[in-house]
C-alpha cells in the first residue's frame, strides 16, 4: 500500500512539474508569461515640461498594465548607448525614445537589435545613412498641419487687431536642423503669406538648442537688425521658442499688446498663470498623453503579444489661449 501511495505522488508532483513548465511558456513577444515585462522610455530633455508629462502618461499605463517602466534621460549618443547597455542588462523587452540627435537611429537599431530590445521612436523620427527616415515604428506629430494652423492663426488675430504690414514684423524663430520642427515653422511661414502677409516681413533667427535662453538670444539678434517695427508676430518650434521671443521684446520695452506670440505644445501653462497678461497670446496644443501612454502601450503589446506598432502614426493639435485652455488641458490630464 505503501508503495503504491509513493508512486502515485510521485506522478503527482510530475504532473505539476509539466504544469508550470507550461506556464513558462514564451508569449508571441518573445516574453514568458511568469515574467513582469520592463520597458524603458528614454527621453532627450528631462528637464522640459513635454517629456516629463510624456513619461507620467507612460507611467499610468505601466500602472494600468502591470509593467515595469524605467524612466532615462539620455541627452547625447553616449548616454543612450549607455541606458540601452543597462536596460538590456536588467531584463527589459524593449523602449520608446526620443533621440537627442535623429542620425543615432542606425546606431540605436543595431544596438538594440544586438541585446534583444525592440524600438519604438517617438517626436523625433530616425534618419538612416541614406538621409531617408528608417523604417522603424513612429509617432510624430503633423509638424507642417500643426504649423500652418499657427500661420492660419496669427494672420487672423493681426487682422483683427487692425496691424498693418508697414509697422508690423513677424519674427521665425527657428532650429532647420531637425526636419520635424523645421516643417512647423516653415507650415507657419508659408500659411501667414498665403494669408496675405508680405514675406520680405518675416525675419528668421536661427536658435542653437530649442529652450526659452537660446530662442531669446536668436530674437536679439533680430530685434537689433530690425529696430524700426512697432508689431511683432513670434512664432517658433515650440512655446519656448515663443516665450524666449516674448522675453526678448519685453527687454526691449514692448508692451504685451503690441506682441503676438503663438507656440506650439501646450505643456506649460505658468504664463497664462501670471496676473497680467503676456504677449504669449496661443499655443497649438498637442497631446503627451497620446505620446507617453499609446507609445508605451504600442510596445507592451508587441512584447506581450507579438502585435506590431504601426510604422507611422502622426497626431494633431487644437488652438488654444489664456481664456480656454483650462477645459482642454484637464481634458488631456494636464491639469489636476
Amino acid at each position: 500500500m505503501m508503495k503504491v501511495s509513493m508512486m502515485w505522488l510521485a506522478l503527482g508532483a510530475a504532473v505539476l512539474a509539466a504544469a508550470g513548465a507550461g506556464c513558462q511558456k514564451k508569449s508571441a513577444g518573445g516574453a514568458t508569461s511568469a515574467e513582469k515585462i520592463k520597458i524603458g522610455f528614454l527621453v532627450k530633455q528631462p528637464e522640459e515640461k513635454w517629456f516629463q508629462n510624456e513619461w507620467k502618461f507612460a507611467q499610468q499605463c505601466a500602472d494600468k498594465n502591470g509593467f515595469d517602466l524605467v524612466k532615462i534621460g539620455a541627452t547625447d549618443g553616449d548616454k543612450v548607448a549607455s541606458a540601452i547597455d543597462n536596460l538590456a542588462a536588467s531584463g527589459a523587452k524593449g523602449f520608446v525614445i526620443c533621440t537627442p540627435q535623429p542620425t543615432l537611429g542606425p546606431s540605436i537599431v543595431a544596438n538594440a537589435k544586438a541585446k534583444g530590445l525592440k524600438v519604438f521612436s517617438v517626436d523625433d523620427q530616425f534618419i538612416g545613412p541614406d538621409g531617408k527616415f528608417m523604417d522603424v515604428p513612429y509617432m510624430g506629430i503633423s509638424a507642417r498641419k500643426i504649423g500652418e494652423n499657427v500661420g492660419e492663426a496669427l494672420a487672423a488675430e493681426y487682422k483683427k487687431r487692425g496691424w498693418t504690414p508697414a509697422d508690423t514684423a513677424a519674427m521665425a524663430l527657428t532650429f532647420d536642423e531637425l526636419n520635424t520642427v523645421k516643417e512647423r515653422t516653415d507650415g507657419a511661414m508659408d500659411a501667414l503669406t498665403k494669408a496675405g502677409f508680405p514675406k520680405d516681413r518675416i525675419f528668421k533667427g536661427a536658435e542653437r538648442a530649442m529652450d526659452v535662453e537660446n530662442a531669446r538670444n536668436a530674437a536679439d539678434v533680430v530685434l537689433t537688425q530690425h529696430g524700426n517695427v512697432k508689431h511683432w508676430l513670434v512664432f517658433s518650434t515650440n512655446d519656448e521658442g515663443v516665450l524666449g521671443g516674448v522675453r526678448a521684446l519685453e527687454g526691449r520695452g514692448f508692451k504685451a499688446a503690441d506682441v503676438l506670440g503663438i507656440g506650439i505644445g501646450g505643456s506649460n501653462f505658468d504664463e497664462w498663470k501670471k496676473p497680467e497678461a503676456t504677449g504669449f497670446y496661443a499655443t497649438v496644443m498637442i497631446s503627451p498623453r497620446r505620446h507617453g501612454y499609446e507609445t508605451t502601450e504600442y510596445m507592451y503589446k508587441w512584447i506581450r503579444d507579438g502585435i506590431e506598432p504601426p510604422k507611422d502614426t502622426r497626431t494633431t493639435g487644437i488652438l488654444v489661449t489664456k481664456e480656454n485652455y483650462q477645459a482642454f488641458a484637464k481634458k488631456e490630464g494636464l491639469l489636476d
